[in-house]
């Protein structure tokens, strides 16, 4: 079985992780949210593509989600020293894949490129994509006026209402080779349990993808639990646009693209209004604690995925 997925974050990281337990190398490709990229210090910050990769590699930090494990702050405390921006936060260890990005993209690679070859020095067995090589951009349309996404998710860590997004740039960028080919030849698609509005929709935005996606036998997996978010602010935004967060709510916002959603057993009572709209509906533990649960979700996903193709 092929499988594309769409990721952002780190639920999407989890998930990611969970699929290349289960599937053999080659047979997976994960098509990764670069909405949120940002240039900082110099550098270019692929947040979403680090936290994969990280997430896949073994490496990323199990208390925060992003980041690496075993990280040293001293960069971070002697540039606070010298009255330097602290407010993202960047590792000694992080710092090496930052600058290693950037020195490549001046001298001409291109994003996808760099993200193949750094995952396959980190141990990476599974392909690894950004969604595009171009520059796409996510801007929070908020009461405080229109804020880059990094500013609003970190520096104003999401305090103010939001109104709407946009994908700046998303309307000229292609997808990165290999993406829509990914897709086409995906005999099933997996949109991961991330934030709906800022880490897939930024994909679904480029130039032929949500058509490629609702071509395929796609199924999405919840992000909402009981109306909340385990990780960050995709039920705050839910409310905030004058949508009850649910996972019903989930399913909506990916009308005409899911055959199915995989929804957490405590929305069960949920299913039979999915299942009305059109969606059929899994419920089942989708909270990833650990490798183990990682691979029992991917396992259940892909099984339900199947189950809809007869």
């Amino acid at each position: 079985m092929n499988v594309a997925a769409l990721a952002g974050g780190v639920g999407g990281a989890k998930l990611a992780d969970g699929l290349a337990q289960v599937l053999p190398p080659g047979s997976l490709t994960i098509i990764v949210n670069t909405g949120d990229d940002f240039e900082h210090l110099g550098l270019h910050i692929s947040p979403d593509l680090d936290t994969v990769c990280y997430t896949l590699a073994g490496l990323a930090n199990r208390t925060t989600g992003w980041g690496r494990s075993d990280e040293g702050w001293r960069f971070l405390e002697s540039l606070e020293a010298l009255g330097g921006p602290r407010w993202f936060r960047l590792g000694d260890r992080d710092l090496a894949l930052h600058h290693e990005r950037t020195r490549r993209l001046a001298a001409g690679e291109r994003l996808s490129g760099i993200t193949r070859d750094l995952a396959a020095r980190m141990g990476v067995l599974t392909t690894v994509l950004p969604m595009t090589d171009d520059t796409v951009r996510t801007m929070v349309l908020t009461d405080e006026g229109e804020l880059p996404f990094q500013v609003y998710f970190v520096a104003r860590a999401c305090k103010p209402p939001v109104r709407g997004f946009r994908f700046d740039g998303a309307e000229r960028a292609r997808p990165a080779a290999g993406v829509l080919e990914a897709l086409a030849g995906a005999d099933v698609i997996v949109l991961c349990p991330s934030n709906p509005w800022v880490s897939l929709d930024p994909i679904l935005a480029l130039p032929g993808l949500r058509r490629a996606v609702a071509r395929g036998v796609a199924v999405g997996v919840s992000p909402i639990i009981r109306g909340q978010a385990l990780k960050g602010p995709a039920a705050k935004m839910f409310r905030e646009m004058g949508i009850e967060p649910s996972s019903r709510a989930v399913a909506e916002h990916y009308r005409g693209l899911l055959r199915g959603i995989v929804i957490d057993q405590e929305d069960a009572a949920e299913a039979d209004g999915i299942e009305a709209a059109g969606t059929r509906t899994l419920s089942t533990r989708t909270v990833m604690k650990g490798r183990s649960a990682r691979r029992r979700l991917a396992e259940e996903v892909l099984e339900f995925a199947r189950h809809l193709m007869r």
